[in-house]
C-alpha cells in the first residue's frame, strides 16, 4: 500500500465519523449509544476481525509457527465462535479493536523508513493513538459506553468532538495529496 493511500483511508474514515457528529443528528447519538452491545454490530465487527485474524493465521510463514497453522487456525476459530455464545457483551467494541490493531500494520508499513517525508507523522501518530485506545478498550470495552454517555450528555461535546475528527480527517486528506 502506498503512503498516499494509507494516509487517505484514515482521513476519509475520520471525516465519515466526524461529520454526523458535527451535524448533531438525533439518530447518530442513539446509534452510537447502542453500538457497544448491538448484536448486529458484534456480528459485523467481530466477525470481520475474526476473519481477518484467521486469514493471517492461515498465511503464517514457517518462521512464525507456520508449521502449526492448522491447529492454531482451528483453535482460534473455535474461540471466535464461542465468543459469540459465551461473551456477547461489548463484542462489537472488541471487534473494532481487533480491526484497528490488524489494520495498523499495513498503515505503519507504508510509512516505514520514509524519513524524508516528515508529514507521515500525522498518520503514524494517529495510528499509535488508535493502537493504544484499542488495547485499552479491548481490555475494558465498557469504557466506550461510558464515553458515549459523557459525549452526548451535552450537545456541544458531540459537535466539538465531531469537528475535531473531521478537521483531522481533512488534514490527513490534505497531507495524503501532498506526498
Amino acid at each position: 500500500m502506498s503512503l498516499t493511500v494509507a494516509t487517505l483511508i484514515p482521513g476519509l474514515l475520520l471525516i465519515a465519523l466526524g461529520i454526523p457528529l458535527l451535524l448533531a443528528t438525533a439518530g447518530m447519538g442513539a446509534v452510537l449509544k447502542s453500538f457497544p452491545r448491538s448484536p448486529t454490530a458484534a456480528g459485523i465487527c467481530f466477525g470481520a476481525g475474526a476473519i481477518w485474524f484467521l486469514y493471517n493465521i492461515w498465511n503464517l510463514s514457517a518462521a512464525d509457527f507456520g508449521d502449526y497453522r492448522t491447529p492454531l487456525f482451528f483453535a482460534f476459530l473455535v474461540i471466535a465462535v464461542l465468543a459469540f455464545k459465551c461473551v456477547p457483551d461489548f463484542l462489537a467494541v472488541r471487534g473494532v479493536c481487533v480491526i484497528v490493531l490488524l489494520g495498523a500494520m499495513p498503515l505503519l508499513d507504508s510509512a516505514y523508513m520514509q524519513y524524508g517525508i516528515p508529514r507521515r507523522l500525522f498518520l503514524v501518530s494517529l495510528v499509535y493513538v488508535g493502537i493504544a485506545l484499542s488495547l485499552w478498550l479491548g481490555a475494558q470495552p465498557y469504557r466506550l459506553r461510558d464515553f458515549f454517555g459523557w459525549l452526548f450528555a451535552r450537545p456541544g461535546r458531540a459537535r466539538g468532538f465531531g469537528a475535531l475528527l473531521a478537521a483531522y480527517g481533512l488534514l490527513l486528506c490534505g497531507v495524503s495529496l501532498s506526498y
